[in-house]
């Protein structure tokens, strides 16, 4: 399969050439960026040197040629290509958040009008497994909002009030410097950053209901000074209280057989650089604590970005995405 990806040379770009390299069909073809067209991939991204020989183009969307096109742009931006990507029988993975609420919604958050609004999958596979098989276009998940989903999604409908709770690391804020990813500003230091009002609770409003829950939902990011990873504490409140062991085997049953959430202690280490989500749980009765651990890179978007192209085109769910986290 021909891949494109349109937006390739920031970090959620980087990494899908990075885990593209070792999939079985993919192989990408294309990497546009307006800027640096012309400039070798490897010289931005330079982990890369030796494995592709690509170099940055910046042609017309209607000239891309491809089976499977990513679109790794900034928000606002994906809704410009996505219907002419389709219109030529590519399937899209976006990875911006256009298409991930409804039209009213996104645009009551994002504060813009939806120009070219399609309805898509949210393209959780844990969740939403049979709607992207075969798909023509998925809407990837936000980081925050994958972390902080498969957390209490086991038991979500059994609970009156979430709250999550997160740490990311910096490269979930991409790769154009800022005030507030100034080194001073994030050493030895831990922010938290839009209190009550972050753009991704929308979705985890919106997961929850999926899930059938009524549950009141709130959410508070922290910018912590690692590299990789974001680390969400779910406090889940019951409207009747449930026992360890109980609590326990509802996840175990809930995520058996998925291969990428793994339940035991979570730790960034132990996903970084892989599409794993590690989950666990502890329940004090009417207060369940669920923990979840995922690179926001991969599991946050880029793996699983590839987990949905290989349901939409009838792959193997895992291809080019086994590897193990990079403990220490």
């Amino acid at each position: 399969m021909k891949i494109a990806i349109i937006g390739a040379s920031g970090y959620a770009g980087g990494e899908l050439i990075r885990l593209l390299v070792h999939h079985s069909t993919a192989s990408v073809t294309c990497a546009t960026s307006r800027k640096l067209s012309g400039t070798p991939v490897d010289k931005v991204h330079p982990h890369l040197k030796g494995f592709t020989s690509l170099t940055f183009e910046n042609p017309d969307t209607e000239a891309i040629d491809a089976d499977v096109a990513f679109l790794a742009v900034p928000h606002t931006a994906a809704m410009t290509h996505v219907g002419k990507l389709l219109s030529r029988g590519i399937k899209v993975i976006d990875l911006s958040a256009d298409y991930r609420l409804p039209k009213d919604i996104y645009e009551k958050v994002y504060g813009v009008t939806h120009s070219d609004y399609f309805a898509a999958p949210y393209g959780i596979p844990e969740l939403h497994r049979k709607e992207c098989i075969n798909a023509n276009f998925v809407s990837n998940p936000g980081c925050f909002p994958t972390g902080a989903t498969l957390a209490a999604a086991p038991l979500a409908k059994y609970a009156h009030t979430v709250i999550f709770d997160s740490k990311s690391g910096v490269s979930g804020a991409g790769d154009n410097p800022s005030a507030t990813t100034h080194y001073p500003n994030v050493g030895d230091n831990i922010g938290p950053y839009k209190w009550t009002a972050h753009r991704h609770l929308a979705e985890m409003k919106q997961e929850l209901g999926q899930l059938g829950s009524t549950a009141k939902c709130y959410f508070t990011p922290h910018l912590v000074p690692v590299n990789r990873g974001i680390l969400t504490t779910a406090h889940i409140l019951l409207d009747e209280p449930m026992q360890q062991k109980e609590v326990e085997k509802m996840y175990q049953d809930f995520y058996q057989g998925e291969y990428f959430v793994r339940y035991q202690k979570p730790s960034l280490a132990a996903v970084r650089g892989s599409n794993f989500c590690d989950v666990m749980v502890e329940s004090e009765g009417l207060r369940v604590v669920a923990i979840s651990a995922i690179d926001n890179l991969v599991k946050g978007a880029s793996g699983q970005a590839i987990q949905n192209m290989n349901l939409m085109c009838g792959l193997e769910e895992h291809d080019g995405l086994i590897g193990a986290g990079m403990l220490p």
